[in-house]
């Protein structure tokens, strides 16, 4: 990945990002009360979907939940969205042929906007946004590897999230507020992956050569493990406990590891593993 393919890139997103601008307090029709016989998330994108657990809930539960699996994820989103901003914020101006400020900008003018939408909907309908459940503990970095792992993990949480933006944005069984919220993030968030993408590969063709081995091992098998944990949160006990559910905890563990959730996330992070192994940057048995 060469400078210039990605200063060219910078400039291209941010004519885009000047010309399909959203407005996020029209993008998205919000109604007083919502109706909870509705769907507001996928069935198939639902955590228990293909368990005995999913197998044995009548209808309405099965909505209920998935009501609180999209305050889950929209609350993901919330808490994925601060740490960005707050991560792209120290990433401006600090200079070189390559700086991307030029499109950092508007990526955090989006990322911002886009909360609008996330938190919009939690705390319309649910009164509340679930607490954030990462844990991120001080250490030391390597030369450059601080800035790739923000931004891989950035393209990884991005790459997951747009796939089921992606999904429920043309799902017609779902309520609208749902479609057009999953649509509205994925119109400007298709240009965020793009970004992404070229930005790690310059980052990683950049430092990984000079990195000793066992920081380049030590490097895929935080990415690999981040991608596992990013998973994990979508297997909320407190989604399950609202939802009505009996031991939350002890499905949330018996549902992360049922092979019909396996094969859902290996069909879901296909793209985005694909890409990292391409690159180098994930080992080759590594599995969500």
């Amino acid at each position: 990945m060469s400078m210039r393919t990605l200063s060219e890139t910078v400039e291209r997103l941010c004519e885009a990002s000047r010309r399909k601008a959203l407005d996020p307090y029209l993008a998205v029709q919000w109604p007083e009360t919502i109706d909870l016989a509705a769907w507001y998330t996928s069935p198939e994108l639902v955590s228990l979907e293909g368990t005995e657990i999913w197998d044995a809930l009548p209808d309405e539960t099965r909505k209920r939940l998935a009501f609180w699996e999209a305050v889950n994820f929209y609350s993901l989103n919330v808490h994925g969205e601060k740490a960005l901003i707050e991560g792209l914020a120290r990433r401006l101006y600090r200079g070189g042929e390559d700086d991307p400020s030029a499109y950092l900008h508007h990526f955090l003018d989006e990322e911002n906007k886009h909360m609008v939408y996330f938190g919009g909907f939690c705390r319309r309908y649910a009164g509340k946004v679930y607490r954030d459940r990462k844990l991120v503990l001080p250490r030391e970095y390597e030369d450059g590897e601080e800035d790739f792992l923000f931004f891989a993990k950035v393209l990884v949480f991005e790459e997951l999230v747009d796939e089921h933006n992606r999904r429920m944005a043309k799902d017609e069984r779902l309520a609208p507020v749902a479609r057009q919220i999953n649509a509205s993030h994925h119109h400007e968030e298709s240009r965020h992956l793009v970004f992404g993408r070229e930005q790690v590969v310059a980052l990683f063709e950049r430092h990984a050569s000079r990195w000793p081995a066992e920081v380049l091992e030590r490097v895929r098998a935080y990415l690999a493990s981040y991608l596992v944990a990013t998973w994990k949160e979508y297997f909320n006990p407190d989604a399950y406990a609202d939802a009505g559910l009996e031991d939350p905890y002890g499905i949330a563990e018996r549902a992360f590891h049922h092979p019909a959730a396996r094969a859902r996330r290996t069909e879901l992070s296909l793209a985005c593993v694909e890409f990292l192994r391409e690159h180098g940057m994930l080992a080759g048995e590594s599995a969500p």
